[in-house]
């Protein structure tokens, strides 16, 4: 390699680490500023919460961190997916717009937690709401407005990002790595994709920026996001948004090219993990691929298991507790899938599985 191209890397690796660095300052304040009454693991005025599995590894969970960014940046400079352009000075009012949004939420949403008020949403449904099961009219984080908002579709990527402190787009890529991988010398225009449930179109934006004659849908129960989803997708035709059940997808069988689901599993019960597992491989075609990238389970970081046994007593999570201990290679097994990697990317964890 020429000194130039030496250089042209390290300014590279410069640029990135100087834009996520500066991302996750930026969220992590305004994380830090919703938790300023905070002391450890608990707050004032709720339950106390002693991890029975210890306290997470400071040391280890900072390495985890770090980890992410730099494989986040090699799988730029294998050509996985372009360089993040997270910065830009066009998108400065929004973000400041949403800054100020998330930190007059928080009050409401703090509200909600001490109450331990995760349900409250469905005495305000529409009478059509039979449509939603019981499990999905939930205040998941205890959000205002649950899934059923427009405040709550356009907040939640500010929400999230302050949570995992700017790192939730890194954990994301992630996933689109394996797309990538499995796109590889194929001609994108026959591939069929789908993102399950794939809320407000985040990360499916991010999928059609790389290709972009990709055909792909993205499926969600929320009206409010997939109305956003439509909104943000719109330029690229061929996308269709499906306002539908994971677990009864109206598509049929052996449609789908890839199947991918991030950060739906930990919020199913046991029972419709199954039944969209079935859905999964119902609509996969033969050797298509179903990339799950859900929450980091117990044992995936031994000494970080504290810091997972919280967030179903901080936040309104009814069905994590429960996903932590998920045994997801026996349940994607029984479901005719085989499994082909996994990769830890901070606290998300990335399968793939194969349709035989």
């Amino acid at each position: 390699m020429g000194l130039l191209s030496i250089a042209s890397k390290t300014a590279a690796r410069a640029r990135y680490a100087a834009q996520q660095g500066l991302r996750s300052a930026w969220y992590g304040a305004q994380m830090t500023a919703a938790r300023r009454s905070a002391g450890g693991f608990n707050r004032p005025d709720e339950p106390k919460f002693e991890p029975s599995r210890g306290a997470p590894d400071m040391a280890a969970l900072r390495k985890a961190y770090f980890d992410l960014f730099i494989q986040d940046r090699l799988n730029v400079e294998a050509g996985l997916y372009p360089a993040p352009n997270d910065l830009r000075l066009r998108d400065l009012p929004n973000a400041l717009k949403s800054a100020r949004a998330f930190r007059e939420d928080v009050a409401e949403v703090d509200r909600r937690r001490k109450a331990r008020d995760g349900a409250e949403i469905r005495a305000s449904l529409p009478e059509q709401s039979n449509r939603y099961p019981d499990y999905y009219t939930q205040n998941f984080h205890y959000q205002s407005g649950g899934w059923f908002t427009d405040e709550s579709a356009e907040l939640y990527d500010t929400q999230v990002e302050a949570l995992f402190t700017g790192t939730a787009d890194a954990m994301r890529r992630a996933a689109l790595a394996e797309i990538s991988r499995e796109l590889k010398g194929r001609d994108q225009r026959r591939v069929r994709l789908l993102d399950l449930a794939c809320g407000n179109g985040r990360f499916l934006s991010r999928v059609m920026n790389v290709y972009p004659r990709l055909q792909a849908s993205g499926l969600d129960l929320s009206p409010s996001y997939t109305e956003a989803a439509r909104k943000r997708l719109a330029r690229w035709p061929q996308v269709h948004i499906l306002h539908e059940a994971a677990e009864a997808m109206p598509l049929p069988d052996a449609s789908q090219d890839v199947v991918v689901s991030i950060f739906l599993f930990h919020e199913l019960p046991p029972e419709v993990r199954g039944a969209v597992l079935a859905e999964v491989a119902r609509v996969l075609k033969p050797g298509g691929l179903f990339i799950l990238a859900d929450s980091t389970q117990f044992g995936d970081y031994p000494v970080m298991d504290g810091l997972l046994e919280y967030f179903p007593h901080g936040f309104h999570e009814p069905y994590y507790e429960g996903y932590l201990s998920w045994d997801m290679a026996a349940a994607c097994t029984g479901a005719g899938l085989t499994a082909e990697r996994e990769t830890l990317a901070f606290l998300t964890k990335v399968t793939t599985w194969r349709k035989a």
